[in-house]
């Protein structure tokens, strides 16, 4: 048996959308590592390509430069310095040099805002313009 959801999965058309189809395609994932079928892997194949495509139209909204869609993803996500300095490993004064363009972002680092807020690594390696 697949998964069973309500929700109609429907093109997204704003963050709101694209966040809580987020949070779905992670629950679905969970739930069908644990019973698989065809029907729920279309579901999810479904649902991470209108994921795709609303980060392929919408990652220049959000800026191309990498710092600020970092700013941008903090702000979304009522996240503060110390928390994301925590999640990268990172101390608070090297991501205060991030964010104010002294620092680079590093291979290492850039994994791990893309898988955190489910945006593509390669919005992270576009050219910074306030160096």
């Amino acid at each position: 048996m697949g998964l069973a959801y309500k929700q109609k999965f429907t093109v997204i058309r704003n963050d709101k959308r694209y966040k809580s189809y987020g949070n779905d395609l992670e629950e679905m994932t969970a739930r069908y590592s644990k019973n698989t079928s065809d029907e729920s892997f279309d579901l999810i194949d479904t649902v991470t390509l209108l994921i795709e495509i609303y980060d392929e139209e919408h990652a220049s909204d959000r800026g191309a430069d990498p710092i600020q869609l970092l700013k941008y993803l903090m702000k979304e996500n009522n996240l503060r310095q110390t928390q994301v300095a925590r999640m990268l490993g990172i101390s608070e004064g090297h991501l205060s040099d991030i964010l104010s363009y002294k620092k680079g972002l590093s291979k290492v680092i850039v994994s791990m805002p893309a898988e955190r807020f489910k945006v593509r690594q390669d919005a992270f390696y576009r050219p910074v313009s306030r160096y």
